[in-house]
């Protein structure tokens, strides 16, 4: 099993990415998936998740409004569309997935999203 983050880069505040978890050896619509961060000198954090129906979304209070988690069952992908990003939002991006929400057994590599002018 192995997910694959990607879709990170520089982009100045205010701008928008899109993360994309893509992942083999698994379908992901029968798993639940979350988005975690790391920024430098700070623990790892939950930023949303998604549970396995998509019947439930979860999104930390400072990306509300902003972060939209999202799934392809086709592409068996999982995106993060990220909108009006701050600086704030720096940090390495991982993307995880298991039976329910919170109980992640796959944990895929980080990508980097910097955000600054």
């Amino acid at each position: 099993v192995q997910l694959q983050a990607s879709g990170g880069g520089l982009v100045q505040p205010g701008g928008s990415l899109r993360l994309s978890c893509d992942a083999s050896g698994i379908t992901l619509d029968y798993y639940a998936i979350g988005w975690f961060r790391q920024a430098p000198g700070k623990e790892r954090e939950g930023v949303s998740s998604l549970s396995s129906s998509s019947s439930k979304t979860y999104y930390k209070d400072s990306v509300k409004g902003r972060f939209t988690i999202s799934r392809d069952n086709a592409k068996n992908t999982v995106y993060l569309q990220m909108n009006y990003l701050e600086p704030e939002d720096t940090a390495v991006y991982y993307c995880a997935s298991g039976p329910v929400v919170a109980q992640y057994n796959y944990w895929g590599q980080g990508t980097l999203v910097t955000v600054s002018s």
